[in-house]
């Protein structure tokens, strides 16, 4: 009977720890499912299920944006090759790229619009024709020869090369107003370097320098003498522009398509430049005339396949293709040798290895006509269309 309660007990006992431990593992369920952020879920196997759909979700997004990535860069850069092909030919602005204080940049426009309007002006401009009415006992030739003695001149004494092209400016405006027989005509040439060289150089050569160049042909007091009559027919207007005052405004420009020649372009342009010196038929043309042909010129000379003239020369120096002509072709004879052959001081100057032996190089005999047509501007609006695609 003892044994009989015992086992009742101890059955009861464990119905009701059976009964507490399901009641337990009922309350760990409800607060297992109270820890779910998604109330609507069932079990945590939901949970882990949606986390994995939104994960994938977010990575179809990113790559998405990836593939949307890509594309722009594609298309910005087939934007750059378009806009690139389009605007060879763009002028770009010089002044705002130099970085050299003496170059003016904020107001170089203005300086060379002024020294435009000095180039024209009456007072500082040679008679086109002065020989045929001026003068009656020089020749063309004895100019010519006068020129090339004194590029040596100015080699000898390491003068800059302003100081040649001042000096034939002086004896051109001076041969304009006077008549002067032959036998004085070197005396106005080695006074005219004088009032150059005190112009342009820092340590100008001597007047006695001047006349051992001579050989002494003239004296002391005839070189001084024929510098004031210089200087008073002139009214003492001495500061001109050169050919050499714009080829170097438009040299900077000229290299845009010639990076790789940029110091056989510069060689060559003065090179063409001095010999535009020895021709008394370029003294009809302004000097920035004279220089933006020589650019013309010297880019043919370097790349007869490439057209010579751009846009951008074209804006910088102000004159179309059709507008050199005439002048390109006389300095494109003087290369040549067919006109001032015999005149040889400058072609051996430029023979020199310091000047790149430009003088040598070879050159069509012919320009096609087709390059003196004038270039069409570049349209820009193409591009600024493309960029607001």
């Amino acid at each position: 009977m003892a044994d009989q309660e015992n086992c009742v007990r101890v059955t009861r006992a464990a119905a009701r720890k059976r009964a507490a431990e399901s009641a337990g593992l009922m309350e760990g369920r409800v607060m297992n499912k109270k820890r779910v952020v998604l109330g609507d879920l069932s079990n945590l196997s939901n949970v882990a299920v949606s986390a994995n759909k939104v994960q994938g979700k977010e990575n179809k997004k990113k790559q998405a944006k990836g593939k949307l990535k890509s594309k722009t860069e594609v298309a910005k850069r087939t934007l750059e090759v378009i806009t690139d092909e389009v605007s060879v030919d763009k002028p770009v602005d010089i002044d705002a790229k130099s970085v050299d204080p003496q170059m003016c940049g904020y107001y170089v426009s203005d300086i060379y619009e002024y020294l435009r309007q000095m180039e024209a002006d009456p007072k500082r401009r040679p008679l086109p024709d002065y020989i045929e009415k001026v003068q009656k006992d020089v020749s063309t030739n004895m100019r010519g020869i006068l020129v090339d003695w004194l590029v040596e001149v100015a080699e000898e004494y390491k003068l800059v090369s302003d100081t040649l092209y001042i000096t034939v400016s002086y004896i051109d405006r001076y041969l304009s107003l006077n008549a002067l027989n032959r036998q004085r005509l070197q005396l106005l040439g080695v006074s005219s370097m004088l009032i150059a060289s005190k112009y342009e150089e820092i340590n100008p050569p001597n007047v006695e320098d001047f006349c051992y160049i001579t050989d002494n042909t003239y004296r002391k007091d005839e070189v001084v003498k024929m510098e004031a009559d210089i200087l008073k027919s002139l009214k003492f207007e001495l500061g001109n522009p050169t050919v050499k005052t714009f080829l170097r405004r438009f040299t900077r420009v000229a290299p845009e398509d010639y990076k790789d020649s940029t110091l056989q372009l510069e060689c060559l342009g003065c090179y063409l430049a001095e010999l535009s010196l020895l021709d008394y038929g370029c003294v009809k043309f302004l000097p920035s005339m004279v220089a933006a042909s020589v650019i013309f010129l010297a880019r043919f000379i370097i790349q007869p396949k490439m057209h010579p003239w751009s846009s951008a020369v074209q804006e910088y120096s102000g004159y179309k293709a059709s507008d050199l002509k005439e002048c390109v072709l006389i300095i494109h004879d003087l290369y040549l040798s067919r006109r001032g052959g015999a005149l040889q001081a400058v072609r051996e100057k430029y023979k020199q290895h310091k000047f790149k032996c430009v003088a040598t190089m070879p050159a069509s005999p012919e320009i096609p006509a087709s390059y003196f047509e004038d270039v069409q501007e570049v349209d820009v609006s193409y591009v600024e269309n493309v960029q607001s695609c």
